[in-house]
């Protein structure tokens, strides 16, 4: 980071250069986002003229403001928005110092003071040498009482281009994370949930290119946020051509409401430029989030087994030591106990909320299975579903206030439950104090922590209680227990992809991206979930044929090869696997924990999409780069069509063999002929073991 003249500043990742300058009414505005540019360059961008065909309807700041605010000379969506006691809104921030913090040389803060009231606004910037990610973030410190109408983390400003094109993901249950572009148009484009957590419809993340950028090349800028309660995103492309994207927290105003003497701070947005393509993006969010966003981003994830499609609810003590000890021997090192073990949970009529095992099935508590379980090798996982309740528990009869409801109002029940007010101080210090007991009491080492439903009925100051403080609340409840329990691994699942986001990744150890285990609609869910995350975060499971949701009877292999490109998991009725399908199940897995250190921590190279090719292709490449695993699949393919040998152009230069069937390629070779994997029937699938054998002379 540096500082060439006095209210130029830039800030430098290791592949990329953000500058920012003060300009008029001293207001932070971008200068510059993208290639790396050396201090001389940055003070000339920071002179870029503003448009000269502005006339008097246009700003001369919008579009290159850093935090705009709704007041004054400005008229693009604000982001920060805040209402005064008596009524006033008017803010004009007085600029008083850039600092970079000693201690952390990569953290710039600006500093500002409103004109005439006792406020406080500070400006945070962070980089790192370690990665190409930006993290911005805002405070806002008061003396006197405000109500914060809108309090983004930033407004991304990348450089004037022609023909923006929008980068997002879309969906509803079961059809997570699907990948969508298109032309940007003019006006504004607004993404966001007001479902209680980020949703499965839309996730926090944006991707923007000149609409030229494919895989392997071209700019693209993209941004997200770290937080998992309601949120939005505004994208707009204002009438000069410029586009600013405005990224925060709270859906729907206010998003507080400070009292004299305290302090508002926004989740972090988080922005990454590349000029590698959509690919290459994608693999520097990945170095990202393994390295500085998950708590344990360096392990291995085991394979798992989960019990739910082979007992549901009728669950007990002897089927889940049967099914551990099938598990056990197709190799599985990590043995999942789904919902249906506590309370009176015979369905999903009643018991939630009641979090002692159920006397009946487990008449000696969990003591015995977990050591059942551990005897065979494996570490035991448990479900729970913590901010929910049934009307029928004995939680919901001896507190029925602790629910969120509108009074005076019916209530609206789904998936017959209600969901705990986690914003009230009562309610999280039980709910963590049950967990903790749990934890302390057995030994867990896995806990799937699910979310069914959003809240519908939040009653007054609804982004208060159920944005803010519900999700402040998870996460001070995560953050304890990770530290009084260090041993236990957590996954983040909210009726599949509902709860996925940088924000609970810093507390959690993998998410459940969807419901749906189709292998084929798994393609695309997992496409999308990679733009983003990695694959050491995506839980991705087997199950049994037909599938519960598409009916599809989709081969084994094909299934294992899907879920084998993220965390393998398993979560079919193994009573009912043939002996074939067992010794099947048992090779593949231990073919996958031989690439495992691959897919989990190696770069991900997306070879052809499934929304554009029905012979879709994906590879990983060690962070060694002395092996490679890749995977060739057919997805819709027609008989006596052509299945192009996959590509792999990223290999290092030298020579590579298959692990399995010994034969040797030129990296040449691969890279311009490609790996013919043999597929011709539709959902044919191999996954391929290279390892590099010699380099050049």
């Amino acid at each position: 980071m540096s500082e060439p003249v006095p209210g130029v500043w830039v800030l430098r990742t290791p592949r990329s250069a953000y500058v920012l300058s003060l300009g008029g009414e001293d207001v932070p505005l971008a200068a510059h986002w993208g290639a790396p540019v050396d201090d001389d360059a940055a003070v000339a961008l920071a002179k870029v003229p503003f448009d000269a065909a502005r006339g008097s309807w246009e700003s001369h700041v919008d579009g290159r403001e850093e935090y705009p605010s709704d007041t004054g000379m400005r008229f693009v969506e604000p982001a920060l928005a805040l209402r005064f006691r008596d009524g006033g809104r008017t803010v004009r921030w007085v600029f008083g110092a850039g600092e970079v913090d000693g201690a952390d040389p990569g953290h710039l803060r600006l500093r500002y003071t409103e004109l005439t009231r006792p406020l406080r606004l500070v400006l945070h910037y962070r980089v790192s040498a370690a990665h190409d990610v930006i993290e911005r973030w805002a405070e806002l410190q008061t003396d006197v009482p405000v109500e914060v109408l809108r309090a983004d983390s930033a407004a991304w400003c990348p450089p004037p281009r022609e023909g923006y094109r929008l980068g997002s993901l879309h969906g509803r249950w079961g059809a997570d994370s699907r990948l969508e572009r298109s032309a940007l148009p003019d006006g504004v484009v607004r993404l966001g949930s007001r479902r209680t957590t980020t949703s499965p419809m839309h996730n926090p993340w944006i991707a923007l290119d000149d609409g030229t950028a494919t895989e392997t090349t071209g700019e693209v800028w993209t941004a997200a946020l770290a937080w998992s309660g309601t949120w939005r995103i505004d994208v707009q492309r204002l009438p000069a051509g410029r586009v600013v994207a405005n990224v925060g927290a709270g859906h729907e105003e206010p998003v507080a409401s400070l009292s004299g003497g305290t302090t508002y701070a926004t989740p972090r947005s988080c922005g990454l430029w590349s000029d590698g393509g959509f690919g290459a993006a994608s693999r520097a969010w990945h170095d990202y989030v393994r390295g500085h966003v998950l708590p344990h981003g360096d392990e291995l994830r085991p394979v798992l087994y989960n019990s739910w499609e082979a007992t549901g609810f009728l669950l007990d003590e002897a089927n889940q030591m049967a099914l551990a000890e099938r598990a056990a021997a197709l190799g599985c090192e990590l043995f999942v106990m789904d919902d249906g073990w506590f309370g009176a949970r015979v369905s999903d009529n009643a018991g939630l909320g009641d979090w002692l095992p159920n006397s009946t099935r487990f008449p000696n508590g969990l003591g015995p299975l977990i050591k059942r379980v551990g005897e065979l090798g494996m570490r035991f996982g448990i479900w729970v579903e913590p901010e929910a309740v049934n009307p029928d528990s004995d939680l919901y009869r001896a507190h029925p206030d602790w629910v969120y409801a509108s009074p005076g109002y019916p209530r609206h029940e789904m998936r017959n439950q209600l969901v705990l007010d986690l914003g009230r101080p009562d309610v999280a210090a039980w709910l963590h104090g049950w967990l903790d007991t749990l934890l302390t009491d057995n030994d867990i080492a896995f806990v799937k922590w699910d979310m069914n439903r959003p809240v519908t009925d939040p009653g007054p100051q609804r982004d208060l209680l159920w944005s803010s403080r519900h999700a402040l609340n998870l996460y001070a409840i995560l953050d304890r227990l990770r530290r009084d329990h260090p041993h236990v691994r957590f996954e983040s699942c909210a009726s599949g992809g509902g709860r996925v986001d940088l924000g609970i990744l810093a507390r959690t150890d993998q998410v459940w991206p969807s419901d749906n285990t189709d292998a084929s609609d798994r393609l695309h869910i997992q496409e999308g979930f990679s733009q983003l995350y990695p694959a050491r975060a995506m839980t991705a499971w087997v199950t049994d044929a037909p599938n519960f949701l598409t009916g599809n009877r989709l081969p084994l292999r094909y299934r294992f090869h899907v879920a084998m490109a993220g965390v393998l998991g398993i979560g079919g009725d193994l009573a009912h696997w043939s002996p074939e399908e067992q010794a099947t199940a048992a090779e593949l897995i231990a073919r996958y924990k031989r690439i495992r250190p691959i897919v989990q921590h190696g770069a991900l190279h997306r070879l052809r999409s499934p929304r554009e090719s029905d012979a879709p292709a994906l590879a990983y490449l060690s962070a060694s780069g002395e092996e490679a695993a890749v995977f060739q699949l057919l997805d819709g393919h027609r008989y006596g069509e052509p299945a192009p040998p996959a590509r792999l152009p990223f290999l290092p230069p030298g020579t590579w063999q298959d692990a399995d069937t010994g034969t040797r390629y030129p990296a040449a070779f691969l890279a311009v002929h490609g790996l013919d994997a043999g597929l011709y029937r539709n959902h044919d699938s191999a996954v391929t073991h290279l390892r590099r054998v010699s380099r050049p002379a």
